[in-house]
């Protein structure tokens, strides 16, 4: 792979009025399932989250936001929440999945991780089989369940993002985090777990980095990756209306709705509704993303596949 990190390093407000079209997710009748991941942490990837579950929101959609960054789950934090219970008690059969749903701004579904618990982190397979069928009860929550994963390669995380409808790899123009990021998409590429990938390039210093970014990164998995094909969703452009929001626990297309940076979470939301692309025929929605979390929980980690 040190050839191919070699030539990574070396590449390297617009609104739907209310009730209008929901995209492929009502169309179906079904909700959408999006996990978001990264290839490294710090790339500002749960601020993203947030926020784009916001602009959703907006453009007249219902949003649950699944805090999966298991172990160090901080969305409760970014909304100066303490929660009652969180996906601990679900997982000890203590509570149900809608028993622990937190309503922020907006009306936003947040489902709390539990920031810090090492067993959320490290899900055995029993563990995981009581999630899976806990996640059934969000179908009827959301019409888009975006899924906040942690930073990596772990089992759980590559679980989710196998089974999820849509996949959006967040990264930054650093060339350790373009490098994770592709280290990432082999993996899924490898396991042949996705085929289909939609990018966002954050805190980039201006329109023309994004896209460059974004390029470089898709050279690089044209020629190493052929199966995989890239889509770009967007680049957030660094404002210091981010960090205001994060230290005023205000999300900043709530705090700042006429900064750069919730511009361009809303363009990112709209095209991202505008996207009719379905990666797996067939089964969507929280019943499809539960069958294929199921296939993954049967593959056996120490095997070396997952």
């Amino acid at each position: 792979m040190a050839d191919q990190a070699e030539q990574l390093r070396i590449e390297v407000n617009t609104k739907k009025p209310e009730g209008e079209s929901r995209g492929r997710s009502s169309a179906a009748g079904k909700c959408r399932v999006i996990a978001v991941s990264s290839g490294k942490g710090g790339v500002g990837k749960t601020s993203l989250v947030l926020n784009l579950g916001l602009a959703l929101i907006k453009l007249g959609h219902r949003v649950v936001v699944i805090d999966a960054d298991l172990g160090l789950a901080n969305i409760d934090v970014m909304l100066n929440s303490i929660p009652r219970f969180n996906l601990a008690d679900v997982l000890n059969g203590t509570k149900g999945i809608r028993d622990i749903i937190m309503h922020g701004p907006m009306d936003i579904k947040v489902v709390p991780g539990g920031s810090g618990l090492y067993d959320l982190a490290n899900l055995d397979r029993v563990k995981r089989q009581v999630l899976i069928e806990q996640l059934k009860d969000l179908e009827d929550e959301g019409d888009y369940i975006i899924i906040d994963t942690a930073a990596g390669i772990s089992r759980n995380v590559i679980s989710f993002i196998g089974a999820a409808d849509d996949f959006i790899l967040v990264t930054t123009p650093e060339p350790t985090a373009l490098t994770d990021a592709y280290g990432m998409l082999k993996v899924l590429s490898e396991q042949n777990l996705k085929k289909f990938c939609h990018v966002i390039v954050n805190s980039t210093r201006n329109l023309q980095q994004g896209y460059k970014t974004y390029s470089g990164l898709n050279r690089v998995v044209q020629s190493y990756l052929p199966s995989m094909e890239l889509n770009y969703l967007g680049e957030v452009r660094y404002d210091l209306a981010v960090s205001s929001a994060v230290h005023s626990f205000s999300p900043f297309v709530i705090g700042k709705p006429r900064s750069a940076a919730s511009a361009a979470v809303n363009r990112i939301a709209w095209r991202l509704t505008s996207n009719g692309r379905q990666e797996k025929p067939g089964l969507t929605g929280i019943a499809g993303f539960i069958r294929r979390l199921k296939e993954l929980a049967l593959v056996d980690p120490e095997e070396g596949k997952l």
